[in-house]
């Protein structure tokens, strides 16, 4: 069953934009669409359990920075507003500013830090399964 309804996503999207597209008024524009992570890395396949998607707004102070963690689900992160630096433990680099939509690493370790002078305003989708943690941080549950 959640294969399926994961199947018919993409169709549902496609027709929703194109529903969209001819209401006069209504405009829609992408923000994001791939199958790879920022770093180029190719998402893993959906599992097979009951899907739980969970969306979360953090709102990060100026000189804030977030512990090193990883997401073991697919997630994708929306800057709303100010500027934030995501760097893996390998040192890469990603720099997200207001209007950024962005596939975010999965089971990578990273951590986000606002440089910057205002706060950092993002919501975060995340597409787990049922009682799934989305963010745990370290190396804990890494294979």
């Amino acid at each position: 069953m959640y294969k399926k309804t994961l199947a018919l996503i993409p169709f549902s999207l496609v027709m929703v934009t194109a529903l969209a597209a001819d209401i006069t008024g209504v405009s829609v524009e992408t923000l994001v669409k791939t199958n790879q992570t920022w770093d180029g890395t190719v998402l893993p396949a959906y599992p097979t359990s009951s899907p739980e998607i969970s969306v979360l707004r953090f709102n990060i102070a100026p000189g804030a920075q977030l512990p090193p963690h990883h997401h073991p689900v697919i997630n994708v992160a929306y800057i709303i507003k100010g500027e934030l630096t995501v760097t893996t433990d390998q040192g890469l680099q990603k720099q997200l500013r207001a209007g950024d939509a962005v596939v975010e690493l999965v089971n990578q370790i990273h951590f986000g830090k606002n440089g910057g002078t205002e706060p950092v305003e993002l919501v975060v989708v995340y597409a787990g399964t049922n009682g799934q943690e989305v963010t745990v941080l370290g190396e804990q549950g890494l294979r």
